[in-house]
């Protein structure tokens, strides 16, 4: 998925929902990080795997929502330098996660906002992210701030035409970017 060129002066708002708080990456979060994605199902998060990663996340981009009450890790997502042969200066948002105890709450769109928010502030013209065809509720989130499918490969067409059966939304291919 992309985020679209002419919403590139416009970063998206979601609401931060009552009882979290946001912020970004502080020495010493990384246990939580690696609970909390062990929770969504990504089992093999340790030090070694963060390290290439954390090369990549832009100063300030690392954002985290913790809920206020206990004080736990329940949302996470990355500003990245993610450069392809097409695009060399291009961002993602990577590695978004939301404990499955808090879903339904606004947090994935809470997180990622100020994700791309950080991206469009460091000059990338170019945003994507990747996920699973399957992580339904992720691409709603996703399509709900503005993010648009990305048909790079004819086969995409018709993973999106599935995609959007599935999320009872219309297929509109000739709105979207074409690879």
């Amino acid at each position: 998925m992309i985020w679209p060129a002419e919403q590139l002066a416009q970063p998206p708002g979601a609401p931060l929902p009552a009882g979290y708080t946001l912020r970004t990456y502080q020495p010493g979060d990384e246990q939580a990080f690696y609970r909390l994605m062990d929770k969504v199902g990504w089992h093999d998060w340790d030090d070694a795997r963060l390290r290439p990663w954390l090369y990549r996340i832009l100063p300030e981009g690392w954002f985290f929502i913790f809920e206020q009450g206990s004080g736990q890790m329940v949302a996470t997502s990355m500003a990245t330098h993610d450069p392809t042969w097409e695009q060399p200066f291009c961002g993602e948002v990577g590695w978004t996660a939301a404990d499955p105890a808090h879903a339904g709450r606004g947090l994935g769109r809470a997180v990622v906002a100020p994700v791309v928010a950080r991206l469009l502030a460091g000059g990338y013209t170019c945003i994507h992210l990747y996920t699973e065809e399957w992580r339904l509720a992720a691409i709603t989130v996703y399509l709900q701030l503005g993010f648009v499918p990305y048909l790079k490969a004819e086969s995409a067409r018709e993973k999106w035409k599935q995609i959007c059966e599935q999320l009872a939304r219309p297929y509109t291919p000739a709105q979207w970017r074409v690879g």
